[in-house]
């Protein structure tokens, strides 16, 4: 079975040979898959080899809770139509430039995205971008496609999605019965929405020894 050392491994040696100056690097997969984790590890990796990186969050486009509250969408947050799309696929498309960018992240404690916390200098030359929907086939999500450079696939099967997704929730103080009843109310379900719509990904690793951060 991989392992999260190993499945970093094959993912460095294959960018380590890169010479491109802007690189960018989708990693996605259903939530919990282990996404933030592969992506951090996978920077820290190249940076300490020389070579620039920075992680970026797609959840830092989650769309803030009053407007989700107005569009009825509150019990939803984490589905496609839950985030701005259309301003992510514009901060990808300006990523590609090679220029300094300025990134959103999400704070899944307080539960809010918080603008411009993330700097990627002109100096990064491999830009990591973690999220559920970066293949997806679904508009306008799949417009993102043809922007990356390489694409990385997190495979884990539901039942162990399903365990860390309550985790995710047990971790942040919810009881049992809240945690379970937010993981199958929402996070399966879009979990099962990103496997069912995948577009192919140049590597499409088992993401199953991921077990203690998951994304």
């Amino acid at each position: 079975m991989n392992t999260l050392t190993e499945h970093v491994n094959t993912l460095a040696e294959h960018l380590l040979a890169v010479e491109q100056d802007r690189y960018l690097v989708a990693v996605t997969g259903a939530p919990g898959c282990g996404k933030s984790t592969i992506a951090s590890e996978l920077a820290r990796r190249l940076n300490a080899q020389g070579r620039k990186s920075t992680v970026v969050p797609m959840d830092g486009f989650h769309l803030d809770n009053a407007i989700l509250e107005a569009r009825g969408l509150r019990q939803r947050k984490g589905a496609p139509e839950t985030f701005d799309a259309p301003g992510f696929i514009r901060l990808i498309e300006a990523l590609k430039t090679g220029k300094e960018v300025f990134a959103p992240s999400f704070d899944r404690t307080r539960d809010i995205a918080i603008a411009g916390s993330v700097v990627v200098p002109a100096s990064a030359r491999f830009v990591i971008v973690e999220g559920n929907y970066l293949m997806f086939a679904e508009d306008p999500w799949q417009a993102l496609a043809p922007l990356w450079d390489l694409t990385v696939r997190l495979d884990v099967p539901m039942p162990e999605l399903r365990a860390r997704l309550i985790h995710r929730w047990l971790s942040l103080n919810y009881s049992r019965a809240v945690a379970t009843r937010r993981a199958e109310g929402n996070d399966i379900p879009n979990a099962q929405r990103v496997i069912d719509q995948a577009l192919p990904c140049d590597f499409d690793l088992n993401g199953e020894p991921v077990r203690d951060r998951p994304a």
